[in-house]
């Protein structure tokens, strides 16, 4: 049974005459017929008297159009899903993405994707760092992530968004808030409020503490950005944020370190990943929403 010959079958059944079918699908009238004779001896059923003048379905006709409908409906809609997902009509994309990054870049991506493209799906998974974010990546468990990104990898291909800096926070009224710049050292007797342990900021504190010879006095470590400001603005203790989470926060004092610490914020895939449509509009969008350029070859030409 083909394809063709039920799509014959149901608009001769719809019309019930096999010369306005003929002419509905433009071809011969000999051609239609020959298929649905075709279609009766694979089936060994026959679906039209051929006693009167009209296409009259028999009942056995009337039954097998009902169920051939549906299928020549559903192949319709088939083959309009794949040309959507095809277009970039449809489709869903499963992105991840650390706690700091999701409350004060992601809004803007996401608002921005979904205005360019409206029908796909961007759904956003809240990792609780980017080591996390990199490891659900190796693992296919996200289609993409934004992340603070890798100095290299093997596993990982790039695209770099923004670049930021850790800066010192701390109560307006504390004595390192009106230096130009803060050594690791000066810290040693100060109270620290981090990112939970595998994020990035923990990871680099703690390096840069143990430098100056010296394990950070850690109060609390938490993943809730909200909670970490109100903690510093109520002088509990001191942290290191990215600007992007302090810029204009009159409730907190910045100053940058002795030696700055920067990094780079972006969007990262598996290497060698097949790419959805999906995904290749969600890496399209970021590169002209931030004039960027991918460490790949150029997938969304």
């Amino acid at each position: 049974m083909e394809l063709r010959q039920i799509e014959y079958f149901c608009m001769v059944g719809k019309l019930h005459s096999f010369t306005r079918a003929a002419e509905q699908l433009h071809i011969s009238q000999p051609s239609i017929t020959q298929a649905i004779r075709k279609l009766e001896e694979e089936i060994d059923v026959q679906l039209f008297d051929r006693s009167k003048k009209k296409a009259v379905l028999t009942t056995e006709g009337e039954a097998f159009l009902t169920r051939m409908e549906k299928i020549l409906d559903d192949c319709q809609q088939a083959i309009q899903e794949a040309k959507d997902f095809k277009t970039w009509r449809k489709g869903t994309v499963k992105l991840g993405v650390p706690p700091m990054i999701e409350s004060y870049l992601f809004p803007d991506i996401f608002s921005g994707f979904k205005h360019a493209y409206p029908d796909l799906q961007l759904i956003a998974f809240e990792e609780t760092s980017s080591l996390e974010a990199a490891s659900k990546l190796e693992k296919d468990e996200l289609d993409l992530a934004i992340i603070i990104l890798p100095e290299s990898s093997e596993t990982l291909n790039t695209l770099v968004i923004t670049q930021e800096e850790l800066v010192l926070c701390m109560h307006p009224d504390h004595p390192l808030g009106q230096q130009k710049s803060v050594r690791f050292d000066q810290l040693k007797n100060e109270q620290f409020i981090l990112l939970k342990e595998r994020s990035y900021q923990h990871q680099i504190v703690i390096s840069r503490c143990l430098r100056q010879h010296f394990m950070p006095n850690t109060i609390l470590s938490s993943n809730q950005i909200k909670t970490i400001k109100n903690l510093i603005a109520n002088g509990s203790g001191i942290s290191l944020l990215m600007t992007m989470v302090v810029r204009d926060d009159p409730q907190i004092a910045v100053v940058p370190l002795h030696e700055p610490i920067t990094f780079d914020i972006g969007l990262a895939w598996k290497k060698d990943k097949y790419l959805s449509n999906a995904s290749m509009a969600f890496i399209k969008f970021l590169k002209e929403q931030y004039k960027l350029k991918a460490c790949i070859d150029d997938v969304t030409k």
